[in-house]
């Protein structure tokens, strides 16, 4: 049995857990007990944790709508082309014109990043949090 230690992807609060893999498949979860956050514990999120890694329906990486289909680009054009789609509204209507939702499957450093780019770069304080919805 192989296992690999990790961090749950679930919320910011970064319990461990070891994933069981067999022939490169993740096959189950099982906390750490020598993680200092959960200390062995896990919610019901973090035991189940294995099982979206290989789904099929799973995107693993980014597309953009051409017509009626996708069609898949690289992170940095994704990314650039959010960040044009992002300033050109911004610039046109004001920045309380854009908004920001972020993750809980992000850490609280990524969500503390994201929620000051919102309202610094775009000075508006239209952010908030998937876990309040």
């Amino acid at each position: 049995m192989n296992l690999v230690r990790t961090i749950c992807p679930y919320c910011g609060t970064g319990c461990g857990l070891l994933l069981r893999v067999v022939d490169g498949t993740a096959v189950a979860t099982y906390p750490d007990r020598e993680h200092p956050v959960a200390r062995g514990h896990l919610c019901i999120k973090g035991w189940t944790a294995h099982e979206f890694i290989h789904h099929p329906d799973r995107l693993t990486s980014p597309l953009v709508k051409k017509g009626d289909s996708f069609k898949e680009i690289s992170w940095d054009d994704a990314i650039k082309l959010a960040m044009d789609q992002l300033l050109g509204i911004a610039g046109k209507y004001g920045g309380d014109a854009v908004g920001g939702l972020s993750s809980a499957k992000c850490t609280n450093e990524e969500n503390y990043l994201f929620q000051k780019m919102i309202r610094a770069g775009f000075h508006t304080n239209n952010v908030d949090h998937c876990a309040r919805l």
